[in-house]
């Protein structure tokens, strides 16, 4: 079992990137929430990792904190809820933010989240209770402040958008969310894109 990993951040890419352990390069696949606080390329990161087994391939999953991968550890055993799922409700809503909805019953902001039915965010509510009262989930929000970027707004826009649509976004739907928030903010990374974009549709 891969359980953490440190090196270099050879390629960030959302929503994966490439850790380079002394030659050998692990691909991960991280949520948003993780990869806004990912230094730049070419700086040391160490990840906490889950191995993620499928009968035709192996996946790495990549968290910045344990309890974050605790928490994604929680949400697979949910009934309907996979990987990718648990991937999409970890970047579009923060730790503290998912616990009170859980404790207060908000089906309505679960419901937001791409791929979270009606039926998905009560069965949620249900099997989570329990579970997050023991996280210990404070009041402080996964996503850090997000820097400029010195790409052009086009290949931002771009990266912003095949981000959304890999965490379960249509594309048209997508090119939408992104196209909203670039027209307030032209000269936006594509981290900030993503992360006004997720926060904007659960709000």
């Amino acid at each position: 079992m891969i359980g953490r990993l440190n090196g270099l951040l050879a390629i960030k890419r959302a929503p994966q990137i490439l850790i380079d352990c002394q030659g050998v390069g692990y691909e991960v696949d991280v949520s948003m929430s993780t990869f806004y606080q990912l230094p730049e390329e070419g700086k040391p990161v160490s990840i906490w990792t889950h191995l993620l087994i499928k009968d035709d391939q192996h996946a790495l999953i990549g968290f910045f904190t344990d309890q974050e991968r605790k928490l994604f550890r929680l949400l697979i055993k949910v009934n309907g809820v996979g990987p990718k799922m648990a991937l999409t409700i970890l970047s579009g809503i923060s730790e503290t933010d998912f616990a009170l909805c859980i404790q207060s019953s908000d089906v309505a902001t679960l419901v937001r989240l791409p791929g979270v039915g009606k039926k998905t965010a009560e069965r949620l509510i249900i099997e989570m209770r329990d579970k997050v009262e023991g996280l210990n989930v404070d009041g402080v929000s996964s996503a850090g402040d997000v820097g400029a970027s010195s790409v052009s707004k086009t290949s931002s826009q771009s990266e912003a958008v095949e981000a959304l649509q890999s965490l379960g976004y249509k594309p048209a739907d997508a090119s939408k969310m992104v196209n909203t928030i670039a027209k307030s903010n032209p000269d936006s990374s594509a981290e900030s894109l993503i992360k006004l974009a997720l926060q904007n549709a659960i709000s």
